[in-house]
């Protein structure tokens, strides 16, 4: 066959399936984008040149309890008609379709897959907003966890998900507490149920009885029958954030639906039964709200038959990196930027600042320097508000005085020890900093792992359980190049 035969009978497949109704996506054997008709990217609310020529995984975050279809036909060669998938494109938007998955043959290898997709995210969306739930939007997959501490973390939560025990995560203000309770919705048996959500630390006392029990018609004047929170989120999960802002009294009301699962709403005679599960969340630690009367102890108890304690950031530095990486690609694409990541001194200062108001902190220090950028390419101190400026540069100044102290100690010891010798010029060597002890571990063992796969990007993620998006940054970050290692 003629070469100009094959080009115009790709020109006439790939016409035909721009024609479609439906969402075509193919990739190859690495689950890298090679063809994304213009009605998938409509679906997914994404533009064509951001999805293809990358992997689907760099682009699209799944919820870990079922994954890409797609890249389950490329790893595994499974074939799935009309099954149903939510997903979220790189904006944190939600997808769902409901698809055609199949692996595509050459010589008895897989070389690929194909999805068709049908969309049907407005009628999720829909059920969602009429069931309470249109606010959950994160999985285990959207929280950045590189950090042992964290991936300890979300292995238990992971393991949480699977029963209706109630759970109380501890962690203090900005380190994702909401975030890690819709994960456990998303991972959990109720995840087709609704997910309520209230901060009751937002609500005035004489509000909170009838915004979370629900009211009966003459229970007070104006009063009308209505459903409170617990009875909304029956079938779901129900988050009450900032559990030790309740009312004692209610906290005991509470107690009763924890312990008969029924709940009786203000002015009424009746019990009502309600299938709810309740994750609740603290910025203080429960035993000092206990001794000072904010938290009853038989709550307590009944609410942490799981106990998730969420670190801080300043415990989990191997964080903050990713998370910077996180923020600027998500917001490159909101606000139109080219932004590659920040100025080398900024990163030192990053990681040197203690962060008292953990990620939420450092996500709204990258929001506000990336509205102050045009064409710049890397973040800088000039983009930082003054008063965020002065407590990152005095971190640095701290962090390196620190190091200096450690030099200087270190060279009066190499002193003391050389007077026992004979009288020799003891010249100190430079003390390396904690950045440059991490970046070359970090080079040491993503080399000897690339060196391993040989080249291969996706293995090596894999084997040093990553996803190949972190660890693209992480290669970028300390100078390797894979193609180096290919053979």
């Amino acid at each position: 066959m003629r070469a100009q035969d094959v080009d115009l009978r790709q020109l006439l497949l790939e016409a035909a399936l721009e024609a479609l109704d439906e969402g075509v996506h193919v990739v190859d054997a690495e689950g890298v984008t090679v063809f994304y008709n213009r009605k998938m990217a409509d679906i997914e609310a994404m533009a064509r040149e951001d999805v293809m020529g990358r992997r689907i995984d760099d682009v699209f975050s799944f919820p870990d309890a079922a994954g890409s279809t797609l890249l389950d036909a490329v790893r595994r060669g499974v074939r799935r008609d009309d099954v149903r998938q939510t997903y979220f494109n790189r904006r944190g938007h939600a997808i769902t379709t409901v698809n055609r998955t199949f692996p595509v043959y050459a010589d008895g290898r897989v070389v690929g897959a194909v999805e068709i997709a049908r969309d049907v995210t407005s009628v999720e969306q829909l059920k969602s907003t009429a069931f309470g739930q249109a606010g959950v939007r994160y999985t285990f997959a959207s929280i950045i966890a590189e950090s042992r501490a964290m991936r300890e973390l979300l292995e238990q939560a992971r393991r949480a998900a699977r029963t209706d025990s109630s759970v109380l995560i501890v962690g203090e203000t900005g380190t994702g507490k909401e975030l890690l309770a819709q994960g456990i919705h998303a991972a959990s048996p109720r995840r087709d149920g609704p997910f309520v959500s209230q901060n009751l630390a937002a609500l005035p006392d004489t509000l909170v009885e009838g915004i979370l029990f629900g009211t009966a018609r003459g229970a007070f004047t104006g009063a009308v029958d209505r459903p409170g929170l617990i009875e909304q989120a029956s079938g779901g999960t129900l988050l009450l954030d900032e559990m030790n802002a309740m009312p004692a009294p209610l906290q005991a009301k509470l107690l009763r639906v924890l312990q008969e699962r029924v709940v009786r709403r203000v002015g009424d005679l009746k019990d009502r039964p309600v299938d709810v599960r309740i994750l609740a969340t603290m910025n203080e630690e429960p035993g000092r709200a206990i001794r000072e009367g904010r938290l009853r102890a038989d709550l307590f108890y009944r609410l942490s038959v799981v106990t998730l304690t969420v670190p801080p950031l300043r415990s989990r530095r191997e964080d903050i990196l990713p998370l910077v990486a996180h923020f600027i690609r998500r917001l490159n694409a909101a606000f139109g930027l080219r932004v590659e990541g920040c100025e080398p001194r900024l990163v030192d200062a990053l990681l040197a600042y203690d962060w008292p108001g953990n990620v939420r902190e450092l996500e709204h220090v990258i929001e506000g320097a990336m509205n102050l950028m045009e064409d710049e390419t890397k973040i800088g101190f000039q983009h930082l508000p003054g008063h965020v400026r002065r407590r990152l540069e005095q971190a640095l100044d701290e962090a390196k005085g620190s190091e200096h102290q450690a030099g200087r100690g270190a060279r009066e010891d190499g002193e003391r020890e050389s007077t026992s010798e004979a009288r020799r010029e003891v010249v100190p060597r430079e003390r390396p900093s904690f950045r440059d002890l991490v970046r070359d571990y970090v080079r040491s063992v993503l080399q000897a792992s690339l060196e391993e796969t040989r080249g291969n990007v996706s293995e090596a993620a894999r084997q040093l359980g990553m996803s190949r998006q972190n660890l693209q940054y992480w290669l970028r970050e300390v100078g390797v190049d894979p193609a180096r290692y290919r053979r």
